[in-house]
């Protein structure tokens, strides 16, 4: 039974009864005598506030302190007692806000001094709070189901704050013997319920609330034990800031927190603008964070001082400018919820508005550890995560930037969601302009994949990108919706994008075989010259078959088209000197008659003195030498 402290639970219990009515005798001056005032006018008179109004505010303000570090996990139940108990709220975490218990009490008003005080009684809240602390909260019923067949093993522990004026000592034991009592009823019945749980551990804080200027009939007595389910203390306070002094300090020791004090905070005045002044303002916070400072072992940059009250001490820190150089911060070691003591002085409220402005996150309705927010961020950001950055697309292009930025948040704003969709809007520009890409071209050949080709690239990964995220908001869906409206695109489009792949081949297949205008050059002089040949070659064969044309007697017979013809015209296209060298010997070849030597030759070399051999019998090698 270690999961639930006797501090998730806490039960008000506030006296209603007519003598609570009673003025505290603290006077509260209403009109402040200034040198401006014209003479002749009557101060108005102070007031006094009553026991139930000291009591109201004093309990508000432990309920603020408690809500704003404890936001979730620690709960209040307020009860007021008259002639009955009056429930305010339950242990719902909707109902857990000083706004509704403050709306509560103001329909409650204040206690009728003419009601019949032997029909009133704090029995009936005291009663009405143990059977509170019988019920299962919100949290407790999430443990319980989740350990199943051993739901014993859940705690249920509390404590009740009573607020009253008791008449003795005798009178406060005969409400502690009458809590006892209760608690074992209870626990009889919660034994037989599925929706009760028996106590295990109660305190009782009872709180002996009288004016000033009038001596005590209840004494202060630390805790003690009363039996194995029940602890009380008592607390002898007069009403007024005494009252309100207790009451912080019991906040502090019921929850573990502790207090901070910034010293020196120069702060404008407010009737003389020009002027400035240093306040302090006190904060309240968990004890934890006092353990973290101690353990950076700045203990130099602070000291300790003992309050007004010499109860508790706070630790001071002086105050100084706020540097915007990250060069000169310190590193944060812990982050802790703060409340102001004093939430409506001006020095608290300029203190907590400058925080508000300055810090880089918001509250969050959630209630989630700041490390707990910093992970949840974390992994939103690296949901898609390119391993390396130069081989993706959408995160080298700095039209992209603001999507990228604002799709990773957790929540979107409709300012954001429009500026999404002009990012996506200036891409589909982009696309329609033919605009180049930064894709990657480690690893390929060329100047990588082809316009089309990139295009469908970047869309694939930013579509990849926000599919990550839609499923956060309807927003984030909105975001995606008009990604995929924008990639589908019309039949014109289509046919104007395969037009486009069509001439970016031609470009490919000119840079392949050289530059395009030396070829189409070489090409056309090369038909050209071609064509002459062959106009020419059907000129002399005209001049040839015509009998009134004589062969000149020095021509050499023509040969035939395959031997003229060099193999590389049949192959192909060839070089413009190649084909004027196979033209010229081809003519020359027209106008003599073939050497006989050259005609007869064998690998180029033509045999001398042939007939030698026959003549001589001798057998003739190429030094000139003779053998027999």
């Amino acid at each position: 039974m270690k999961m639930f402290s006797v501090s998730h639970k806490t039960v008000f219990v506030v006296d209603h009864c007519p003598y609570m009515a009673e003025s505290s005798r603290q006077q509260v001056e209403c009109d402040v005598l200034t040198k401006t005032r014209a003479q002749g006018v009557i101060p108005l008179a102070p007031v006094s506030k009553s026991l139930w109004t000291c009591a109201v505010e004093c309990s508000m303000e432990y309920c603020r302190i408690l809500y704003d570090i404890y936001p979730v996990d620690k709960l209040v139940n307020y009860i007021v007692s008259d002639s009955e108990f009056h429930m305010l709220n339950s242990w719902r975490r909707e109902e857990q806000s000083t706004h509704e218990l403050m709306s509560a009490l103001a329909a409650v008003g204040p206690p009728n001094p003419r009601e019949d005080p032997e029909c009133c009684s704090i029995l009936h809240g005291l009663v009405a709070a143990v059977e509170s602390l019988c019920k299962i909260t919100e949290l407790q019923h999430e443990r319980r189901t989740a350990l199943m067949d051993t739901a014993e093993r859940v705690a249920n522990r509390g404590r009740i704050i009573c607020l009253t004026n008791a008449k003795s000592d005798t009178h406060v034991r005969m409400l502690e013997d009458y809590i006892q009592e209760t608690i074992l009823d209870q626990n009889k019945l919660a034994a037989g319920s599925d929706r009760l749980m028996a106590i295990q551990q109660c305190e009782l804080v009872l709180l002996h609330i009288y004016p000033q200027g009038e001596d005590t009939l209840v004494s202060d007595r630390p805790k003690k034990e009363i039996s194995p389910l029940l602890t009380s203390e008592v607390h002898s306070v007069r009403a007024g800031r005494h009252l309100a002094t207790k009451l912080n300090i019991l906040v502090q020791q019921h929850f573990d927190l502790a207090s901070t004090t910034i010293t020196n905070i120069p702060m404008k005045e407010e009737q003389h603008a020009n002027t400035s002044a240093n306040y302090d303002v006190e904060l309240l916070h968990h004890r934890d964070a006092h353990l973290e400072f101690f353990k950076s072992g700045d203990l130099h940059m602070a000291g300790t001082s003992t309050r007004e009250n010499g109860l508790k001490e706070t630790v001071t820190l002086k105050w100084c400018t706020p540097r915007t150089n990250s060069i000169e911060l310190h590193y944060c070691t812990g982050a802790y919820r703060i409340s102001p003591t004093d939430v409506n002085s001006r020095p608290s409220s300029c203190l907590t508005n400058f925080l508000l402005n300055v810090s880089e996150s918001s509250h969050d309705p959630s209630g989630k550890l700041p490390a707990e927010r910093a992970k949840a961020q974390l992994e939103r950001h690296t949901r898609y995560w390119p391993m390396i950055i130069s081989q993706t697309t959408i995160f080298n292009m700095q039209a992209v930037v603001p999507l990228a930025n604002l799709i990773v948040k957790e929540t979107l704003t409709e300012e954001d969601v429009l500026t999404c969709q002009k990012t996506v809007y200036n891409l589909v520009d982009m696309e329609r302009k033919n605009d180049p890409l930064p894709i990657s071209t480690v690893g390929s050949r060329g100047k990588g994949p082809k316009r089309d080709e990139q295009y469908r690239i970047m869309w694939n990964e930013l579509e990849t990108l926000v599919k990550t995220h839609a499923g956060a908001s309807d927003r984030h869906q909105r975001v995606l919706d008009c990604i995929i409206a924008c990639r589908s695109k019309p039949p014109e489009e289509e046919e104007r994008k395969k037009r486009g792949r069509k001439r970016e081949e031609r470009e490919d297949r000119a840079e392949k075989n050289g530059s395009k205008d030396a070829d189409d050059k070489s090409w056309q002089d090369s038909e050209r010259l071609k064509g002459l040949l062959d106009k020419e070659d059907q000129e002399s064969e005209v001049i040839k078959d015509s009998p009134d044309s004589p062969e000149p007697l020095n021509k050499k017979p023509r040969l035939s088209t395959e031997e003229v013809q060099p193999p590389e015209r049949a192959k192909g296209p060839v070089s413009l000197l190649t084909m004027w060298t196979n033209r010229i010997t081809a003519v020359n070849s027209r106008k003599h008659q073939e050497f006989f030597g050259r005609a007869g030759s064998v690998n180029n070399k033509f045999e001398l003195y042939q007939h030698l051999k026959d003549e001589n019998g001798m057998d003739v090698h190429e030094n000139g030498k003779a053998s027999r």
